[in-house]
C-alpha cells in the first residue's frame, strides 16, 4: 500500500518468469555501478565468444542495476534489486536512446524465515523474476552465480499452489471492472493435447468463497479443497466431465494470473505485496 505507483508500474501486466535464488555471498549494495560495468563486460565477452573486452568501454548492451527500497515487506527484508539490459542499434543515432531488451529483479517480501538464519555476509533475495529473452537470463544468471556463489533454479508452481492462489484471489475486492476467474486444465494421457478452460463470473466466484471461508483473513487447506470441489461439482453437473481427473495448469483472476511453468502476471497494484509474499514463500520452500 505504501509502494510508489511509478516505481512499481513496470511490474504490472508483464509476464514474469520465476526463479528461486540462494543467498548472495558478499553482495554489496554500494557497488551497484561497479557490478553493472562488470556484468556489461561479461555479456559482451560472452557474445563475442570469449574475446577480451575492456571494462567500461562502449558496448552495444548496457546494464543498469538499481535498488528499489520500497519493494520489501518487513524491516528484515533486503530492498529489491532491479537489473535492466538496454540495447542501442548500430544503425541508430547516438541521440535516439536505448531500447530496454531485458529486465530482472531480486525480491524478498516477508522472507524472514530465510534471513533470520543466514550469516551477515549473505544477502537474502530468494525470489528472482525475469522478462525478456532467455539468452539474457542465462548470461545474467551465470554472472551472478560466479560472482556471488549463488544458485538459480526455475520456480514451478504446483497445481495445489494454483488452487490456493485462485481461492485467495477470487475473494479479493477489485472493483466493478473485474475480469472473469478462469481455470485451465490439461487432460492427461491423450494422443493430442487437450486443454479445458473454465470461466466463472467474478461475483459468483467471490460469493462462493465467502460462503466457504470461515474466518476472514485466514485460509485453510480444507477451505481451498471445499472451494475447488464446489467448482468441480458445478462443472460436472453441466458437462459430465470430472475436472479432478485433469491437471490444473493455469489460473487467471483480476488480481493476477499464474501458470504451472512458473510464469506470473500481476494485474492489480493493491495486491502486489500479497502476491510477492506468496511467491517469496514458494521460493524459500524450494531452497529448503
Amino acid at each position: 500500500e505504501n509502494m510508489d505507483a511509478q516505481q512499481t508500474a513496470f511490474l504490472l501486466r508483464e509476464a514474469w518468469t520465476l526463479y528461486s535464488v540462494t543467498p548472495l555471498y558478499r553482495f554489496r549494495r554500494a557497488r551497484l555501478r561497479d557490478y553493472a560495468r562488470l556484468l556489461s563486460a561479461f555479456i559482451a565477452a560472452e557474445r563475442q565468444k570469449g574475446l577480451a573486452v575492456e571494462v567500461g568501454g562502449e558496448l552495444d548492451i548496457k546494464v543498469a542495476l538499481s535498488s528499489l527500497p520500497e519493494l520489501r515487506g518487513s524491516e528484515q527484508d533486503q530492498a529489491a534489486i532491479l537489473v535492466q539490459l538496454s540495447s542501442r542499434s548500430q544503425a541508430s543515432s547516438r541521440n535516439s536512446g536505448d531500447k530496454l531488451v531485458w529486465s530482472g529483479w531480486f525480491c524478498s517480501m516477508y522472507g524472514d524465515d530465510l534471513s533470520e538464519n543466514t550469516p551477515e555476509e549473505f544477502t537474502c533475495l530468494p525470489l528472482f523474476l525475469t522478462h525478456g529473452a532467455e539468452r539474457y537470463t542465462a548470461l545474467v544468471g551465470s554472472w551472478f552465480q560466479k560472482t556471488f556463489d549463488c544458485c538459480f533454479r526455475r520456480l514451478a508452481i504446483s497445481p495445489l499452489n494454483l488452487s490456493w492462489m485462485v481461492a485467495m484471489w477470487a475473494g479479493c475486492e477489485v472493483g466493478r471492472a473485474a475480469s472473469a476467474v478462469e481455470l485451465v486444465f490439461s487432460v492427461p494421457r491423450l494422443a493430442q493435447p487437450l486443454d479445458i478452460s473454465y470461466a466463472i463470473h467474478p461475483e459468483d466466484a467471490k460469493a462462493l468463497w465467502d460462503t466457504v471461508q470461515k474466518t476472514p483473513g485466514e485460509i485453510t487447506q480444507e477451505e481451498v479443497d471445499v472451494f475447488m470441489d464446489c467448482l468441480y461439482s458445478h462443472f460436472h453437473r453441466h458437462f459430465k466431465i470430472h475436472l479432478s481427473a485433469a491437471r490444473l495448469v493455469k489460473v487467471s483472476t483480476a488480481v493476477a494470473s499464474a501458470h504451472t511453468d512458473g510464469i506470473i502476471k500481476i494485474l492489480h497494484r493493491q495486491y502486489l505485496s500479497g502476491v510477492l509474499m506468496l511467491l517469496t514463500e514458494l521460493a524459500i520452500s524450494q531452497l529448503q
